[in-house]
């Protein structure tokens, strides 16, 4: 709450601009400043100076709330709870769509979907709200320079022909999108904490980052020391600051985050000699485990209200996952991406009167939000790595367990479940 503005704090016009004069813009700014420097900018006396720190510092700290008080003003806000994905199931499971006020991720490996997913969404956002939309503008951080104006318009016009009908709202729409290409961590930063007046002047319904670990990998290299203290205060004032401006302004925020492989045992210590690049899959005689799983680590994970995986199935199929959210069970989705975006494919395994995650499923290997704990289960290469990225520990069953040999090798238990 730093970044907010002096002028929206209650300071008059003429102190604002006074202040201005000396780059104090944001109550960060003025807080930063000992007594004495802003009794000379702003020529009052020091008791004018304690008054109008206490000012300040109120506007900038959270105030105490009850829950029956958030209930309350929830239920006042005209603004809507969700933003519908116009994928049916997604939003069934999800109770709605992605949630305003939140911060949803969108994870997965280069090529399943999750720049066309943000596009999708930007293009949702403009709608008027009798179609689903919240008719508002949306702010685009491309990092990758991965933000396709054409591919906006195909999937605009695949996706709702009739209303799309015409030049006049294609351009309408193309030009509620503000696109911002930011390169580094301090461009990246320095652009979320100045969207608060954007957001209010340009009526600001959804703030897209395409994506958060893009420039955070590049430039926090883990292997140094203190590189990933660094990475993780970073990662912490970025996501305070993305918080802060979707319940303030209840809006949601979708970010895309890289997959990593995470390892264990003796491979960690083989990752010292290899590039990322190479195969650390486990050699003979070699003891470790390795997993696909989300990027930039368990402080970030914890930051982020809602997680969808994407996962590529080969033959043009993809799935989603839900991995995380305080609505949802753990449910996959079948998807392939055509003209009109993502579109959803056959039945889902979701129930959505049972979260209790273990209902049988009929389906080959059984979904990961019907199994429990040290259950025994026969599962693919690539169903493994899937289940890895939601936070599930794998091990091989021993030998020992079964009346044939080979069958082990393809015999996994779950450990439990990520938080």
């Amino acid at each position: 709450m730093g970044s907010k503005k002096l002028r929206r704090v209650g300071l008059s016009q003429e102190l604002c601009d006074r202040l201005n004069r000396h780059q104090i813009v944001t109550c960060q700014d003025f807080l930063c400043l000992s007594p004495m420097e802003l009794m000379k900018m702003t020529g009052l006396s020091y008791q004018g100076v304690q008054e109008l720190l206490c000012v300040v510092s109120r506007a900038c700290a959270p105030r105490m709330q009850t829950a029956y008080e958030m209930k309350t003003q929830r239920s006042a806000a005209p603004s809507p709870a969700f933003l519908p994905t116009t994928l049916s199931a997604l939003d069934a499971a999800l109770h709605g769509g992605v949630a305003c006020g939140s911060l949803t991720e969108i994870t997965g490996p280069p090529g399943c979907g999750k720049t066309q997913f943000c596009i999708m969404m930007s293009i949702l956002a403009t709608l008027p709200t009798n179609m689903g939309g919240l008719e508002g503008a949306v702010v685009y951080i491309d990092t990758e320079s991965a933000f396709s104006a054409e591919r906006l318009v195909e999937i605009a016009e695949s996706r709702f022909p009739r209303y799309f009908n015409n030049e006049e709202k294609l351009l309408l729409t193309s030009s509620k999108v503000h696109l911002y290409r930011e390169l580094t961590c301090d461009e990246v930063l320095q652009r979320i904490q100045s969207l608060e007046e954007e957001i209010i002047s340009k009526g600001v319904k959804l703030v897209i980052i395409d994506s958060v670990a893009s420039v955070v990998r590049k430039e926090f290299d883990t292997q140094l020391q203190g590189n990933l203290r660094e990475r993780n205060k970073f990662l912490a004032r970025e996501a305070a600051s993305l918080k802060y401006l979707a319940e303030e302004f209840s809006i949601p925020v979708i970010l895309t985050n890289q997959i990593t492989t995470h390892l264990s045992g003796a491979l960690a210590s083989q990752a010292d000699l290899v590039s990322p690049a190479d195969d650390l899959s486990p050699s003979k005689g070699t003891s470790g485990s390795s997993c696909v799983t989300a990027a930039l680590g368990n402080t970030w994970s914890h930051c982020v209200n809602t997680r969808l995986i994407l996962q590529d199935l080969g033959s043009e199929r993809r799935q989603i996952l839900i991995a995380k959210s305080p609505v949802a069970p753990f449910t996959t989705f079948v998807y392939t991406i055509e003209k009109e975006g993502l579109v959803l494919q056959g039945t889902t395994s979701f129930n959505p009167h049972n979260n209790s995650r273990k209902s049988p499923v009929k389906n080959k290997y059984q979904s990961i939000s019907q199994v429990t704990p040290g259950q025994l289960i026969s599962v693919s290469s690539q169903i493994r790595i899937l289940k890895a990225s939601a936070g599930l520990s794998l091990r091989p069953v021993p030998p020992a367990r079964h009346a044939e040999p080979h069958v082990h090798q393809d015999l996994w238990v779950w450990e439990g479940f990520a938080a």
